[in-house]
């Protein structure tokens, strides 16, 4: 079962950008940061239909991929300008997408849902919350190893809470928002899984793994969908 693994995790640019050797930028988390009110006309609520994660996980051997669900959220802008929002990764939808033999598929997503990576009976969500939105600056974009080639706009900063735990992640986003419409879309880019306590196959805990190690860094990608709520004021 333990040849078939993967890992998935959420977000994350920060300070300082270095090329992956497999595609996209690797990011640093930092801690988490204060949510600030900000003053917005329009919410928007997230689409599950349409929302989703793309991860892929590597190891010495090959790779695998598949998507997780964003299963709810609500995103706020203040004259066609994103100030803020959150949305809800739903751990449970874990898949992968590149196993055809339905008996290994299973045994890799079932050990991706246990305890030796995202314990999702205990933690079956995750969260994702804005604390800053900039223009992105475009001297630190390079779109040479993108896989999906989307131009980002703005460079998003949040808190994300996998198994517990929270810490301050960035990354850069094409963002639109047109009328009742919003659209958010990422390159894959890469975070250290490590820092959300995923230590299965992780060489910083353990020393004896060889070359069964599964790589730190794994690869992410969000889409984001969402629709004018007529619930919601102004604030």
């Amino acid at each position: 079962m333990k040849k078939y693994i993967i890992f998935f995790g959420a977000i994350i640019i920060a300070s300082t950008f270095a090329a992956c050797g497999s595609g996209g930028v690797k990011t640093e988390s930092t801690d988490a940061k204060n949510v600030e009110n900000a003053e917005y006309d329009k919410v928007y609520q997230v689409a599950a239909d349409g929302s989703q994660i793309d991860w892929e996980g590597y190891k010495p051997t090959g790779k695998h991929h598949g998507t997780i669900n964003i299963s709810s959220g609500k995103l706020m802008s203040k004259e066609g300008n994103l100030v803020g929002g959150e949305f809800v990764i739903d751990m449970k939808s874990i898949v992968n997408i590149d196993l055809e033999d339905a008996e290994y598929n299973a045994k890799l997503v079932g050990h991706l849902k246990s305890a030796d990576f995202f314990e999702v009976e205990t933690y079956p969500t995750a969260k994702f919350v804005i604390t800053e939105i900039k223009v992105a600056d475009s001297t630190q974009i390079n779109l040479e190893k993108a896989k999906r080639k989307v131009v980002p706009t703005h460079t998003i900063t949040g808190n994300l809470t996998l198994k517990a735990i929270t810490k301050s992640i960035s990354f850069n986003s094409m963002v639109s928002v047109d009328g009742d419409n919003f659209e958010a879309q990422t390159n894959q880019f890469f975070i250290d899984r490590s820092e959300w306590a995923v230590k299965y196959g992780s060489r910083k805990f353990f020393d004896d793994l060889k070359d069964k190690f599964i790589n730190d860094e794994m690869g992410i990608g969000i889409k984001l969908v969402a629709k004018i709520s007529t619930n919601e004021t102004a604030k």
